[in-house]
């Protein structure tokens, strides 16, 4: 544990065997080094405390509470395979931190909709939404359990078994679907496989309602 001189007293009082260390300066930040901006779809994306190039469409998540900093190659793979879509209206279903739906606005889909079951993600999504400065109506949902709204694109990286029960009751034409390895594809009869990209042993599928 880390704690001042005084903590440190404290515990040599309480407990029989204490050894301590210094730690050097700046070790509560040392976690920010591991969080560093990656390129998918065209945009840039990275953690607000480090400066986007001048010029370049950007997305700027904080990670902490939610899933998703941009980083993981499922979600870099889902933006790359969404920038390929169509523009239209697009619903993100299990958004986490809401960083594929900024981007998802960031390349021009509109409406953009994203629903989570956990009421953290719901918040965390709104507010990476309202740091990017762009419109993503953020809503606590269940995406099994609960009626979703009907859009042009859906996009979901989520693992295997519910994305395969969620495209049983989708509505949308085209889905971008993630979150499982490599060596696994969504098997759905109404859908059919159209493209898929591989990163580092995960993938990511474009999917066409039949």
């Amino acid at each position: 544990m880390f704690t001042d001189e005084h903590g440190e007293a404290e515990l040599r009082r309480a407990f029989a065997d204490v050894s301590a260390e210094s730690v050097e300066p700046g070790w509560e930040d040392r976690w920010k080094e591991f969080h560093r901006p990656v390129r998918a779809g065209g945009l840039w994306i990275g953690p607000p405390w480090i400066e986007p190039p001048h010029g370049e469409r950007t997305v700027v998540v904080d990670p902490g509470r939610a899933f998703g900093t941009g980083a993981h190659p499922t979600t870099r793979a889902s933006i790359e395979l969404v920038a390929r879509l169509e523009r239209g209206s697009l619903l993100d279903a299990g958004c986490g931190s809401g960083v594929v739906s900024v981007a998802a606005a960031r390349l021009g889909f509109r409406p953009v909709l994203a629903v989570d079951a956990d009421e953290v993600a719901v918040e965390v999504a709104a507010e990476t939404a309202r740091r990017n400065e762009v419109a993503v109506s953020v809503s606590r949902a269940d995406v099994l359990l609960d009626d979703l709204p009907a859009t042009d694109a859906l996009v979901a990286n989520i693992e295997l078994g519910v994305v395969e029960r969620l495209l049983e009751r989708a509505t949308a034409s085209v889905a971008v679907t993630s979150g499982y390895l490599a060596s696994q594809t969504p098997h759905v009869p109404r859908w059919e496989h159209a493209s898929r990209l591989t990163l580092d042993g995960w993938a990511a599928d474009i999917l066409r309602a039949k």
